[in-house]
């Protein structure tokens, strides 16, 4: 489906290659990229094996064995919009900015209730903050897009991927494209769709593994912090708090009162979703979701803190 969507593309197939990165898959993933090779002649596909199996490795190995002066990155759990490569080439013909990217426009991974309210939870503010790529605005500088799509000489001027971080590895290098003087250009007609979590449990593993890398992104670079990754005091201050209620009245109050509040702000953009969606089964999944992802991230950062 993602070759597909490239093929899709708008922009000229005779200037582009395809290169991908494999994890060294297991399935018949080597199988239907040949066929599609085999039907589209036109179109430059190649492979890649990545050993280490993680993204940064990956993708690094795939810049290595390009040829073009532009790289447009797509990931997984992602599907291009038909024009996605050519309005990414004409930002940056345009000057806009060193690294571009656009909007996610989140889609369930399934269709049972966990799915849908995660997709929802991943594009509300409540639950990702100010981030622009994931609930949307007007064509800005940002600290950082998905993905993103930049000249080959940039990697040049500020290196390749960080392969020591499994995860915010496009974070941190769009913080060394801004420390070299680079912008970090949002553009929404840039589009892509992207497939959430079907399930509770995964979306806690992903967001587990968020925490933990951001953690360790964050000792290198306590600069790019934002106020949206305030989860592990918000995740630290419950137990805080109890412990300390035990001696202290102030304690117990403002304990119940962040309770309160917490649980009523998660409740109101529950029936929010639920009636804006007629999806009455978001009254609980939603604050379910945001629950989970800030737990799951605030956990993360600590436990990366204590194992240092």
């Amino acid at each position: 489906m993602l070759l597909a969507s490239i093929y899709q593309q708008t922009y000229p197939l005779e200037k582009m290659e395809v290169i991908i990165a494999d994890g060294l898959s297991t399935d018949n993933t080597h199988q239907e990229i040949q066929s599609f090779i085999e039907a589209h002649p036109d179109l430059s596909v190649s492979v890649v094996d990545n050993p280490q199996r993680n993204i940064p490795a990956g993708l690094n190995l795939a810049i290595s064995a390009s040829e073009g002066d532009i790289i447009v990155r797509l990931d997984a759990h992602s599907i291009p919009a038909k024009d996605y490569v050519q309005r990414c080439v004409e930002a940056l013909e345009s000057g806009l900015g060193e690294n571009v990217g656009g909007l996610w426009e989140i889609q369930p991974g399934g269709e049972a209730w966990q799915a849908r309210a995660i997709a929802n939870a991943a594009a509300h503010p409540l639950g990702v903050g100010d981030a622009r790529y994931r609930v949307g605005g007007e064509a800005q500088e940002v600290d950082t897009v998905p993905f993103g799509a930049f000249k080959r000489s940039l990697i040049d001027q500020v290196g390749f991927f960080d392969e020591t971080l499994l995860t915010n590895e496009d974070y941190e290098l769009n913080n060394r494209i801004r420390q070299s003087g680079g912008v970090i250009w949002f553009d929404p007609e840039i589009r892509s769709q992207y497939i959430a979590r079907d399930t509770i449990p995964s979306l806690a593993r992903q967001y587990w593994r968020y925490g933990f890398w951001k953690s360790r992104m964050l000792r290198r670079f306590p600069g790019t912090f934002r106020w949206r990754q305030l989860p592990p005091v918000f995740v630290i201050s419950f137990p805080l708090l109890a412990v300390l209620s035990i001696w202290f009245w102030w304690a117990r109050w403002l304990l119940i009162l962040e309770i309160v509040i917490y649980t009523g702000a998660l409740l109101f953009v529950g029936i929010q979703q639920a009636v804006k969606l007629r999806d009455f089964a978001l009254v609980l999944g939603v604050p379910l979701a945001i629950a989970t992802m800030h737990f799951s991230w605030g956990t993360g950062f600590i436990w990366s803190m204590i194992r240092n």
